[in-house]
């Protein structure tokens, strides 16, 4: 396995609640109410549509999707959801710094170091909007490919929060079955005083509609036993993943970082807060100076 590139899930396609949209030659990243999937391909007017976008908005109420039928790829809730406070370079789209609250690895001159992390808004480095909660959720969605996901990132704390406490619960109460649970990706709305009276909608996770939480239990006992008794291995699945995850510092993220650092860090004009705190600057362009010069990050590794 090559050292240093991160092994992630295969992924088909991409789910999201919003889109990025031009204006004033600007482009911003602007909030929806319903889900759109979408294939890999991105041309001139957007992403292109995946043909399961069309399919299930057939189903969907007034041509809104806003719930997917999926079922998880790893029965560890880790596995299928990695969320952290992560800092972007938004011009290369490396990840600068990783951290969970309480320790983080940053990369520096010196090369990558461990440190402690106090989150977002008590890091100086990290001041100024670009560190950020940042989670990837993979997901099956369809029957065509069995290994094959969607993927739905976020930089939500509503999203982050509620798919983590429901994965963490689902695999609880069935036993350690979480891959085998018939689910459904849900929109949610609320509406709080920063919002000022706005609907903020995030995704949660729960049972598939028109069944209950111990019906769908039971459908994750028999989908197990028949994959057990077919030779189906998830306990290897898992170790392999678990490993693919840990072969570099930071998740890749390859030639998407910059529709991410667009989508999820970007930052709107006349927004005083928009950009890294002086040091945060200085730091950065320091690292810029030693990547440009040998194509290396400061570890050494080859990107």
């Amino acid at each position: 396995m090559i050292k240093g590139l991160a092994i992630t899930p295969p992924v088909l396609g991409r789910i999201s609640i919003g889109r990025v949209v031009e204006k004033d030659g600007i482009r911003l990243p602007q909030k929806d109410n319903q889900f759109t999937i979408t294939s890999q391909i991105q041309e001139k007017d957007g992403w292109v549509l995946h043909p399961l976008d069309e399919e299930l908005r057939k189903n969907a109420s007034h041509g809104k999707l806003r719930t997917i039928p999926v079922r998880m790829l790893f029965n560890e809730a880790d596995l299928n959801l990695r969320a952290e406070y992560t800092m972007f370079d938004r011009k290369s789209g490396r990840p600068m710094c990783v951290g969970n609250g309480e320790t983080c690895k940053r990369l520096t001159q010196s090369g990558v170091q461990s440190l402690p992390c106090p989150g977002p808004t008590l890091c100086e480095f990290g001041k100024g909007g670009l560190c950020k909660p940042y989670g990837r959720l993979n997901v099956k969605v369809g029957d065509d490919d069995d290994l094959g996901t969607f993927i739905f990132r976020t930089t939500g704390y509503n999203s982050i929060r509620t798919l983590a406490v429901r994965l963490s619960y689902y695999q609880a109460v069935s036993g350690g079955l979480l891959a085998y649970m018939p689910l459904e990706l849900k929109l949610r709305g609320k509406s709080t005083r920063q919002s000022h009276g706005t609907p903020v909608y995030y995704v949660d996770l729960v049972v598939r509609d028109g069944m209950s939480l111990t019906e769908a239990i039971t459908c994750a006992r028999e989908r197990s036993q028949k994959f057990q008794e077919a030779g189906y291995d998830q306990e290897a699945l898992e170790r392999s993943a678990r490993g693919g995850f840990e072969n570099n510092l930071f998740e890749e993220i390859g030639d998407e970082a910059g529709d991410v650092i667009e989508e999820f860090f970007s930052m709107e004009p006349g927004n005083p807060e928009a950009g890294p705190t002086e040091t945060a600057q200085s730091h950065l362009r320091a690292i810029r100076r030693e990547l440009s010069g040998g194509g290396q990050t400061a570890s050494g590794s080859s990107q």
